[in-house]
């Protein structure tokens, strides 16, 4: 492990367990916070959930409460296959290069660049060739309490600056596979604070799309974790689900 990803790794458990003394077990959730900005989806057309949800079973990163309620979307064919060519080259995955905007009206607080794509291996081994997990990045200030963080991010694609005024449906940079990536795929979260290593999650609500089952998904995903059996939407998207903007 690089000596910059295993300090970013002491810090998210840092960060833990920062949260858990000032939260107190009572860190935010579906049940007891709801999102001051309502979000569209960061890209156009069809996508995939490929990772994350509001339940614990669901949910891309339970144990990191900074991610609990993060996102990792990709674009899935009919037959459940992310990619057509040679699948260790990013370009043959049909999320690769895919512009990337604005999901709310915001200020730009950081951008993460100069990272390159990861390498993609046929075991789907997440490998981290930067040195951020987060990979080339976009932090953006929606309100007091909500920012965006859009991450794994295409080297060289990203447009816009520290301190720029950005509105919704806005081209931000492209998808990725840089950070720590086992694949080119979008990740996305809001977060109750600046700081990626001590900032809360937030359960993210969307307006404005169309959620249903994806044919095949069982063809991509091969963990051992049934989806739930829960219906989140509206507000909320999970696992399994295809979904885009209805106004795109």
């Amino acid at each position: 492990m690089k000596p910059v990803i295993l300090l970013q790794s002491l810090k998210q458990m840092w960060g833990i367990i920062k949260l858990e003394y000032r939260y107190q077990g009572k860190l935010p959730d579906k049940d007891n916070y709801s999102s001051s900005v309502k979000y569209s989806l960061p890209f156009h057309g069809t996508w995939t959930v490929v990772n994350g949800g509001v339940t614990q079973k669901e949910s891309h990163s339970w144990e990191i409460p900074t991610q609990r309620y993060a996102y990792d979307f990709v674009i899935l064919d009919k037959t459940g296959k992310s990619f057509n060519g040679e699948e260790t080259r990013p370009d043959s995955f049909y999320c690769y290069g895919k512009d990337i905007f604005a999901p709310a009206d915001g200020v730009v607080i950081e951008v993460g660049n100069g990272n390159p794509d990861s390498k993609i291996t046929l075991d789907r081994k997440a490998i981290c060739a930067a040195g951020d997990i987060r990979g080339n990045y976009i932090l953006v200030k929606h309100s007091k309490d909500e920012y965006s963080l859009l991450a794994h991010l295409k080297p060289d694609s990203i447009i816009v600056s520290v301190g720029q005024n950005i509105t919704l449906g806005e081209k931000l940079a492209e998808c990725g596979n840089s950070g720590n990536s086992s694949e080119p795929h979008l990740h996305f979260q809001i977060q109750a604070g600046q700081s990626f290593y001590s900032s809360p999650g937030l359960p993210v609500e969307f307006n404005n799309i169309s959620a249903s089952s994806t044919p095949n998904y069982e063809l991509f995903d091969n963990r051992e974790i049934p989806l739930e059996n829960t219906n989140t939407y509206p507000p909320y998207i999970s696992r399994g689900q295809s979904v885009n903007n209805i106004d795109v």
